[in-house]
């Protein structure tokens, strides 16, 4: 896995985007889609911003991007657990609809920005038709991945969680639920956020796909990025750190997530 560490969020922002952008390139010349996975929160947002921002410039058609959103929270009508309507303030859908798509679709040329239905989200009455989604366009081209600030959960899978889970409804952790209060501003007390979600699974991201980016900032997430880097393999008390079995995996934090950290890349290339 390699590990950057950049002087401030927006740089980290500019170079995830930098390489979303080539692979959005390729796939359209290779004339097949281009799958992103999308976490649905604050971490990523500078990347967004700097993909519209590189894109507008080209004006490359994006009616062959598909965005595939990593969860949502839930809540309960009737008898079963559904996804919230549309334009509620604690729905992936909107969120997606506000910070991704709308800046993108702003940046691509009139009438080839990303459809209503190319940005998928995991159905909670049948979440297992998602990984079979998902293989059948040929796996995720690249995950943005996001670590939970104190409890490590990426997507909604919570500490304890398997390597072999697929995508499936959960009960959320406490601490996760706290960790998503500032994502979700809405929500007037931690009482009001919903008690499950609906999430990929750690099978999901590692193998489904074919790289991988996780994107630590800001000093919350210090301890984040100190137990990523420093693991030697998938550790479920910390889910994020399956971004360490990803293919192309890649770590990138500003400086104020790794204050410490010594960038050792050209004493290996230079012995």
């Amino acid at each position: 896995m390699k590990v950057r560490v950049f002087p401030h969020a927006t740089d980290v922002g500019r170079s995830a985007a930098s390489v979303i952008a080539d692979g959005i390139r390729q796939a359209r010349r290779s004339g097949r889609d281009y799958l992103l996975g999308c976490p649905a929160g604050r971490s990523a947002r500078t990347t967004y911003r700097s993909l519209a921002q590189l894109l507008s410039v080209e004006q490359i058609p994006l009616d062959h991007l598909r965005l595939v959103l990593m969860d949502s929270y839930v809540h309960t009508v009737g008898k079963s657990l559904c996804l919230p309507p549309g334009d509620a303030h604690w729905s992936a859908e909107r969120f997606a609809a506000e910070e991704i798509v709308g800046p993108l679709n702003a940046a691509a040329p009139a009438g080839k920005g990303v459809a209503a239905h190319h940005v998928w989200l995991p159905d909670p009455s049948e979440p297992e038709e998602f990984d079979q989604r998902i293989r059948s366009a040929g796996g995720v081209d690249l995950f943005l991945l996001a670590s939970g600030s104190t409890d490590g959960h990426v997507g909604f899978n919570p500490p304890g969680t398997d390597r072999g889970s697929v995508t499936r409804v959960v009960e959320l952790a406490e601490s996760t639920r706290r960790d998503n209060l500032a994502t979700y501003p809405g929500f007037a007390s931690f009482d009001d956020v919903p008690r499950h979600g609906v999430t990929v699974g750690i099978s999901t991201i590692v193998e489904n796909s074919r790289s991988a980016i996780m994107i630590t900032l800001g000093r919350e997430k210090q301890t984040a990025f100190r137990r990523m880097s420093t693991a030697a393999a998938f550790d479920p008390v910390w889910p994020a750190s399956i971004v360490r079995e990803c293919r192309q995996a890649s770590l990138l934090a500003d400086r104020a997530a790794a204050p410490s950290f010594q960038d050792r890349r050209a004493e290996t290339q230079n012995p």
